[in-house]
C-alpha cells in the first residue's frame, strides 16, 4: 500500500494553528461552485445499497458485486469534481468498488500532477473551501478489502473550537447521504477515521471558466 498512517498521523497532529484564526470569508467562486454541487442532489441520488450510474447517482438496475450495503461516497465525489472541471480518480479508470481507498492512494501518489494540493489542518481546509477550492477529506480503510470514505468540505465560518470538536461541514454520499453535516458525523461509519485522525485533506483549484 502507499504511505499512509505513519505519514498522516504526524502531519495531522496539530489540527489547528496555535495563533488566533478566523475562517476566510466565503468567496463568490465558492458559492457558485457549491450551487453546482448542491444541484447534484446527493440527498436523493447515489442511494446506498443499489448500483448507480456513478456520474448521475441514478440507480441503473445493475447487480451489486460487494457483500453488504454498498455506498457511493467516492462516485459522488468524482461526479462533483467532474462538474467543476476537476479530475478525481473515477470510472472507468477504477471501478466503483473500493474506489475511496483507491482515490486516497491516487491523491497521495498522482494527485499533485493533476493539480491537487495536500492540506495540513482542518482550518486550512476550511479556508481553501471558502476561497473557492474543491477540498476533500479522504480515508483509506485499514483493511484494503473494506471500503474507505471521502467527503467534500463545504464553505463555512466555524470557530477553531468547533473545527476541533467536529470538523468542517461536508457534503457526501454514504450510509446516509448529507447535503450538509459535520465531518465527524459524516465519518461516523468509520470511527477510527475521526477518533485517530486517519484521514487526509486535499484541495484543487477551481477555474471559474469551468462553472459557466
Amino acid at each position: 500500500m502507499v504511505l499512509r498512517r505513519s505519514v498522516l498521523l504526524g502531519a495531522l497532529t496539530a489540527l489547528l494553528p496555535a495563533s488566533a484564526w478566523a475562517a476566510e470569508p466565503v468567496s463568490p467562486l465558492a458559492l457558485k461552485a457549491f450551487a453546482l454541487i448542491d444541484g447534484l442532489d446527493v440527498e436523493h441520488n447515489w442511494p446506498a445499497g443499489v448500483h448507480v450510474n456513478w456520474r448521475t447517482g441514478v440507480p441503473d438496475g445493475r447487480p451489486e458485486k460487494l457483500e453488504g450495503k454498498h455506498t457511493h461516497c467516492s462516485a459522488f465525489a468524482a461526479a462533483a469534481a467532474e462538474s467543476l472541471g476537476i479530475y478525481l480518480l473515477r470510472p472507468p479508470d477504477h471501478g466503483q468498488m473500493l474506489l475511496a481507498n483507491a482515490q486516497y492512494d491516487w491523491l497521495l501518489s498522482q494527485g499533485a500532477a493533476q493539480g491537487w494540493q495536500p492540506i495540513r489542518t482542518m482550518a486550512q481546509a476550511q479556508d481553501a473551501a471558502n476561497q473557492g477550492m474543491f477540498a476533500v477529506a479522504v480515508y483509506h480503510n485499514r483493511n484494503d478489502d473494506r471500503p474507505g470514505h471521502i467527503a467534500i468540505i463545504r464553505p463555512g465560518a466555524k470557530s477553531p473550537q468547533q473545527l476541533a470538536a467536529e470538523g468542517p461541514d461536508v457534503t457526501q454520499a454514504g450510509g446516509t447521504n448529507y447535503r450538509s453535516a459535520s465531518l465527524k458525523q459524516g465519518f461516523a461509519g468509520h470511527p477510527r477515521a475521526w477518533k485517530n485522525q486517519e484521514f487526509l485533506l486535499f484541495a484543487h483549484a477551481i477555474d471559474a471558466k469551468d462553472l459557466n
